[in-house]
Order: C-alpha cells, then sequence, then structure tokens
C-alpha cells in the first residue's frame, strides 16, 4: 500500500486511475484547480487537493507533496493557449520534479504520449507544436532528475472500455483506452522494474504487467 499523488485529479484518465489506486489499498491525493470538480475526485475514494500548480512555487508544490511515496504526473492545459501549455506542461511539471525531490519523494511516473521526443516532428504551424515542444522538455527534465521515474507514452487515447492488454513493442502510435493507461500507470507504480524506462504502448494482446516488464 502506498500514498500516491496525482497532479491533474480530475483528467479522464487520473479518474480511471483513482479508484484502481484505492481499490488495491493505496491512499491516493488528487490535486484538482476547480473546487467544483471534488465530489467527483471523492467519487473515486481519492481525497481532492485544491491547488493551481500554474501559480505554484517549488516550495508550495514540496508541502503539497511532502508525506506521499509516489507522484504521478497526469495534468495539461488542454492546448489552445501556447503560453498556459508552457506553463502548466512544462514550467509547473518541472517544478514538481524539484519538488518531488524536495520532499523526499523518489517515485515518479509521468503520462505523456507515444511520439514525445526532442525530435519529435511537429510542424511549428500545427496547434500541436507547442504541446508536443513542452511534453518534450518535461519528459527530458525528468529523466536528467535523480527521480526513480517511469516515463509511459500512450498512443492516441479512445473511451474504449479496459481490454488489460497492451502492445509496448510497436513502432508507431495507433489507439490506446484511457483505461488500459489508467491500468498501466498502476501497474508501473507497483513495479520496479519500470523505473528509469520510457514505455511507448498501444492497446495490445499482452496483459498489462507482462506487456510493461518487456
Amino acid at each position: 500500500m502506498a500514498n500516491i499523488i496525482i497532479f491533474g485529479g480530475h483528467g479522464r484518465v487520473s479518474l480511471l486511475l483513482e479508484p484502481i489506486l484505492v481499490g488495491r489499498g493505496d491512499t491516493v491525493s488528487a490535486v484538482i484547480r476547480n473546487p467544483d470538480h471534488a465530489d467527483e475526485v471523492r467519487e473515486t475514494g481519492a481525497v481532492p487537493m485544491v491547488a493551481d500548480v500554474e501559480q505554484l512555487d517549488v516550495e508550495g508544490l514540496t508541502r503539497l507533496i511532502d508525506g506521499h511515496d509516489a507522484v504521478v504526473w497526469s495534468a495539461g492545459a488542454g492546448g489552445g493557449n501556447p503560453a498556459r501549455t508552457r506553463a502548466v506542461d512544462r514550467e509547473a511539471a518541472i517544478r514538481t520534479m524539484e519538488a518531488a525531490a524536495r520532499a523526499g519523494v523518489r517515485r515518479y511516473v509521468m503520462v505523456s504520449y507515444f511520439g514525445a521526443s526532442p525530435d519529435h516532428g511537429v510542424d511549428p504551424e500545427s496547434p500541436f507544436f507547442h504541446y508536443a515542444e513542452a511534453k518534450a522538455a518535461a519528459d527530458e527534465h525528468l529523466r536528467a532528475t535523480d527521480l526513480e521515474w517511469t516515463v509511459l507514452g500512450p498512443g492516441t487515447l479512445t473511451f474504449d472500455e479496459a481490454s488489460g492488454r497492451i502492445d509496448t513493442a510497436a513502432s508507431g502510435s495507433t489507439e490506446v483506452s484511457r483505461a488500459n493507461v489508467a491500468l498501466a500507470v498502476a501497474a508501473s507504480l507497483a513495479d520496479d522494474g519500470t523505473i528509469h524506462r520510457t514505455i511507448r504502448f498501444n492497446d495490445g494482446d499482452t496483459e498489462i504487467a507482462e506487456a510493461l516488464r518487456a
């Protein structure tokens, strides 16, 4: 059993992840910006923590993270605004990494996306470009830390039901259900063999825990 803090606690993946973690005996703190979302988070069994990660400095984030065993970053600006995308998906994410180190919370799981990389190849004119840049920078920063990190790179997200099976060997992005992403995050937290690994995956035919070990 672990005490886990999730940034982006009202996100679609997080709302699926929280009851999985609670159901196996973990204690879950879900960081949300909008207090109106607190009741929906509570329904998952998680404890809502209202905080604006875009505004909090490292000291404030350290206070939030202190006392937990692991951090999950599943927050995002949602696109559309380049400045806010950089502020949340890059700068706030990096501050949580620094805060985790200060708080002595070494385990950190980043929910990224399949194509995230400094050479992501997204057209600068594309509305996705700023997100791709922000995620690449945040992922690279995490890999350079002394944290016990895992970077998960799911393919295009769908609303399909969980199959419990993924493909971690694919060379390109296809689709993966948010439900399977939630299961993969939970499995990663329970498997120290995922530490210091970047794992890209789509829906597939291999049971999630086995696929993560491959």
